[in-house]
């Protein structure tokens, strides 16, 4: 007998090499990994466990349902093919009948004895009808358990029911062919639905009709299908419409299912055959019982699988906690360990006899120093320079002794390399977890770069304050709401004192609002405190006032701004400048000085003109008294005569007053008086005057003033000099191009006019002169510039000086006929001022628009 082979550790391999490589894939895992391995073990375990029953229980189900589907359908096809046989015996007998009546064999007597007899033994068949080729029934017997209407009367023309396909397509095939199920009028009754057999008869190669055999479908599935499937099964007869036409339905099943697995009874249909598709077998399983389910074997496993479960997932709780109590132990300790080795802040432990125990990283970063040598010295320590050792032995005592001061002390450390640096020390006693005090805790800061940065703030403190001091303008800031003075430079101390009531007298005077405090308001909190300052800030103010106290013009810029401590605060700059006002009011006195002189000039050369002017009113004056004297003399005039004499007297004497008053007006020295004027009114004053001057030159003079113009807000006196030395330069112009009589001629137009949007009255003068040449163009509003040998070059300066004064505009332009300049044309915009509304009085009016005119 044959000895086993002993047992070799390669037979061995194949079972250890799975475990051998599980171990090494585990120890090549990191901690945190494996960790979670641990904790998910027993909760993979539970769902795989979960999984096994499930499947288990999931494949018992699907053999059980396999199994009643295979049997159900080997029944129903040994029900089909009982069936068939049935059906096919039925056919032959028919068949065999139908054979005598071709051959002549049976009469129609003999005929309803056959069917008598073949109704009788076979329940299902309802009747047997002999119909001839022209449909009418020859023969007929029909079952005493038929319905009424199933009756076939000899002689009856056609074939009762769907049948007329069926005849035509045994008359087509001569063959035997089924009908369709007849279904029944009254669906409550099974029994009535039918089947029609439709055997054809030959005579002599003729078609000479049918044999017509009809089934109850109620009696094939009765008698045509076994008992022993009619008991396992719910068996129907239906139709390819899916309608049942006989059987038994099944018992409505409930919708609730015990498990989600259950499911309906196994089904299962088949055709008819010889029918076809028109006649279907259907049979559906009586549901017992649950069959695996529904076993004590399936609630024990429940059972005893949900106690596991139970006891996996407590292991899974606990194991859990256990994991998270570590992770979080770890997750402590690292973030304790990172905190540390990542503060900026030096940390060092000593003990109560002042031995370094800990020092963390940043320590050691700063002195340049490992740890190891650091920690177990005693002072005095490596990180100290030699020459502060008295100064940090001190310090040392203090620190063991607990008098350091609460805000820490400044000390110099050595680095490793021998640099210095500034560190500032806290001091604070080390408590371990019973309450005992077992040392010192040090925090050490490098304070060399604070410091640095503090002394050059406070060394541009400095110079920003000296800068403010040697200011010549007074600069104070006071925050809203309150009485307190944030800031004075040295001028407005030596102006105001240190007060702020002449930084408010100054903001009152601006007409910027200083929300004095009053009320609760006057203790330190700030009202406006949490309102939005970003538009006030860009807000600012502009003015200059009289200062009576200091006898000064002061130029005053105020405007928000945010202080250092978040308050919303107003700063005030004032500037004297008074020295600059009284050369404003010395340049304006010159000014008017220089218009008046203008006038007089203007006067001056017009003195020849105007004695010509005046001398035809006083000869007619003279010549008129003259010649009443004589006439009185003679005793050679009438009351009447005399009256009329003296009257063209008084007439003349007015005329030349009238001249003298409008020199007297136009040459006054008066202030400059804006006022609302009619601009026809003004244009007719100088032309009077400026006719004067062009009849002189042998010039006339043409007007067009448009009708309805608005009046204008204007000095009138300086406007009608405006046009006064342009339509004298005019006619000057002309007498020096030596122009003909007809082309001596002056034009003067005024009319409407918008420029840039707004409203104005243009006023040009036109004449027939040589023009301006580009030279005299250039310089033509220049000082002291003039083309007359006696000009004094200030007529046209002035003129335009008037016209900006007033916000308008004076140019002059050449005229052109082609290339050839056959004038000049002087023009000025004045903007047009609105009318006054009614509801205010025209005195408000014109005080506005002066308070606002430049």
């Amino acid at each position: 007998m044959s000895q086993p082979a002993p047992f070799s550790s390669a037979d061995a391999a194949p079972a250890t090499a799975p475990l051998a490589w599980w171990m090494r894939w585990w120890r090549r895992q990191s901690p945190a990994r494996q960790d979670r391995f641990i904790t998910l073990g027993p909760l993979l375990a539970v769902m795989l466990f979960l999984a096994a029953v499930v499947a288990a229980f999931g494949y018992l189900r699907l053999e059980e349902i396999d199994r009643e589907q295979q049997a159900l359908t080997r029944d129903v096809e040994y029900a089909q093919q009982r069936l068939r046989l049935r059906l096919l015996e039925r056919q032959e007998q028919l068949m065999r009948i139908g054979r005598d009546i071709s051959n002549k064999e049976i009469d129609p007597d003999e005929f309803v004895l056959q069917a008598e007899a073949l109704v009788n033994q076979y329940p299902e068949l309802l009747a047997v009808t002999w119909v001839d080729n022209k449909r009418h029934i020859k023969a007929s017997y029909v079952s005493p358990s038929a319905d009424i209407n199933q009756q076939r009367p000899s002689g009856e023309p056609g074939i009762l029911g769907n049948t007329d396909g069926t005849f035509e397509l045994a008359r087509d095939l001569r063959q035997p062919v089924y009908s369709r199920p007849l279904v029944a009028q009254d669906t409550r009754r099974y029994n009535a639905s039918s089947l029609q057999l439709q055997v054809p008869l030959d005579d002599q190669g003729k078609f000479a009709g049918v044999v017509l055999c009809e089934y109850s479908i109620d009696g094939l599935l009765r008698f045509g299908i076994p008992t022993e499937v009619t008991a396992k099964y719910a068996v129907t007869l239906v139709d390819d419409h899916q309608m049942v036409l006989a059987g038994n339905l099944p018992a409505k099943r409930s919708s609730i299912r015990l498990l989600p697995w259950t499911d309906g009874p196994a089904k299962y249909e088949i055709p008819v055959s010889p029918v076809g598709n028109g006649l279907l077998i259907r049979a559906e399983g009586y549901r017992a019982s649950l069959g695996v389910v529904g076993s004590g074997f399936f609630w024990l496993v429940s059972a005893l699988s949900a106690l596991t479960v139970w006891m996996l997932l407590g292991t899974w709780r606990h194991m859990r906690r256990r994991v998270q109590a570590q992770q979080a132990l770890l997750t402590e300790t690292h973030f304790r360990r990172a905190m540390e080795n990542s503060m900026l802040t030096g940390m060092r432990a000593l003990d109560l006899q002042g031995r370094i125990t800990y020092v963390n990283p940043a320590f050691c970063q700063m002195t340049g120093l490992s740890e190891a040598e650091l920690v177990g010295c005693t002072a005095p320590f490596p990180h100290w320079p030699e020459s502060e050792y008295d100064n940090l032995l001190a310090r040392l005592d203090d620190e063991l002794q607990g008098k350091t001061p609460p805000g820490g002390f400044e000390v110099r450390v050595k680095r490793k390399n021998g640099q210095i640096f500034d560190a500032r020390m806290y001091v604070s006693p080390l408590i371990d977890p019973q309450g005992q005090q077992t040392g010192w805790m040090t925090s050490m800061t490098d304070i060399t770069e604070p410091k640095r940065i503090r002394e050059e703030l406070t060394a541009s403190y400095e110079r920003f304050t000296t800068v403010l001091e040697g200011l010549d303008a007074a600069v104070s800031v006071a925050p809203l709401s309150s009485n307190e003075l944030l800031f004075a430079n040295k001028l407005y101390r030596s102006w105001f004192g240190g007060n702020v009531g002449g930084h408010l007298s100054l903001v009152a005077q601006v007409d910027v609002p200083t929300f004095g405090p009053s009320g609760d308001a006057l203790d330190a909190v700030d009202g406006l405190a949490g309102f939005p300052t970003d538009a006030m800030t860009a807000h600012s103010a502009h003015a200059e006032i009289l200062v009576p106290e200091l006898s000064k013009w002061l130029e005053v810029r105020s405007r928000y701004l945010t202080w250092v401590d978040g308050r919303l605060a107003q700063m005030v700059i004032a500037t004297d400048i008074t020295p600059r006002r009284h050369a404003e009011q010395q340049a304006a006195l010159q000014n008017e000085r220089a218009q008046t002189a203008s006038r007089l000039i203007t006067m001056g050369e017009m003195a020849s003109s105007v004695a010509h002017e005046l001398n035809q009113p006083l000869t007619a004056i003279n010549n008129y008294c003259n010649g009443m004297v004589s006439r009185i003399k003679a005793g050679q005039i009438s009351n009447e005569d005399l009256l009329v004499a003296l009257e063209k007297t008084a007439k003349q004497a007015w005329r030349a007053g009238q001249i003298i008053q409008r020199i007297r007006a136009f040459v006054k020295r008066s202030e400059p008086n804006r006022t609302l004027s009619d601009v026809a009114v003004l244009v007719s004053n100088a032309m009077e005057l400026a006719e004067i001057e062009l009849r002189r030159h042998h010039v006339s003079l043409s007007h067009y003033i448009a009708a309805r113009l608005p009046r204008i807000m204007v000095d009138p006196i300086l406007i009608e000099q405006v046009l006064i030395n342009l339509m004298k330069n005019a006619a000057e112009s002309i007498a020096q191009a030596n122009r003909p009589t007809a082309r001596r001629n002056v034009e003067l137009r005024v009319v409407p006019k918008h420029l840039d949007a707004q409203g104005m009255i243009e006023f040009s003068v036109l004449d027939s002169g040589r023009g301006l040449s580009p030279e005299v163009m250039e310089r033509l509003f220049e000082a002291f510039y003039s083309t007359k040998a006696e000009g004094m070059g200030i007529g046209l300066k002035l003129c335009r000086s008037i016209i900006e004064s007033h916000q308008g505009r004076l140019e002059a332009v050449n005229l052109y006929n082609g290339d050839e300049v056959i004038g000049c044309r002087f023009t000025f915009w004045i903007p047009v001022t609105p009318l006054i509304p009614p509801t205010v009085s025209a005195i408000d009016t014109i005080a506005t628009q002066d308070a606002g005119s430049p």
